[in-house]
């Protein structure tokens, strides 16, 4: 049975949403949009897509009730991000300038930037939960697995719709003009505001052992 089309117009709303919504990987993106050009922002944004997709099932795997996916793996994974939003925001929080006066954090690799920060993002798996709930739940009464490839493809096309207006965003002359000119100081409160991000990580992995444990 295919899927309603309003409900295939949320879902893309819901992955647009995901997308748009501030967290590690918008800032991230943006600096490496800012710093290296539209080019490397959209190649990060292709590397993200794969946590994304990730998410958007697990969460709709969550919504349609089948527990398939233990606590221990999320408080398990929640460690891991936080760890690696710590790495992050101290290498930020520790820039300085090369010889040329720029700083000397350029990102070599932007596609598998991305990939790690998809997979590993943080903020992605409950934003995910709670748009999707907010959007889909209500809709999802008599959802079968035939039609999540539909309905995933929908998300995949919210994605792609938000990841073109934050590549055109941080194409933006007067953008790019400010982000130079503060540069140094931005990557330092952006390395501040990972590392707040890893702290609430690792303390959420930690009430989520915790709780596994008294079980």
């Amino acid at each position: 049975m295919s899927l309603p089309h309003g409900l295939l117009a949320n879902a893309a709303i819901a992955g647009a949403i995901v997308v748009l919504t501030p967290g590690p990987a918008v800032l991230a993106f943006l600096g490496i949009g800012a710093a290296q050009g539209r080019k490397a922002g959209a190649v990060f944004l292709m590397g993200h897509l794969a946590g994304d997709l990730l998410w958007s099932t697990l969460a709709l795997i969550a919504i349609v009730g089948a527990r398939l996916v233990s606590a221990w793996v999320f408080a398990g994974l929640a460690a891991f991000c936080g760890c690696y939003l710590a790495y992050l925001g101290g290498r930020n929080l520790l820039a300085h300038r090369d010889a040329a006066g720029r700083p000397d954090l350029s990102v070599r690799r932007p596609l598998l930037r991305g990939l790690a920060f998809g997979l590993s993002n943080p903020k992605s798996y409950p934003v995910t939960l709670a748009v999707f709930t907010a959007l889909l739940a209500g809709q999802l009464s008599h959802f079968t697995l035939d039609q999540a490839p539909s309905l995933l493809a929908s998300c995949f096309a919210g994605f792609l719709a938000a990841d073109a207006i934050l590549v055109w965003l941080v194409g933006i002359g007067a953008l790019r003009r400010f982000y130079r000119r503060h540069e140094i100081w931005i990557l330092r409160a952006t390395g501040l505001m990972f590392i707040g991000f890893a702290a609430n990580t690792l303390w959420h992995a930690w009430q989520g052992w915790a709780a596994e444990f008294q079980r």
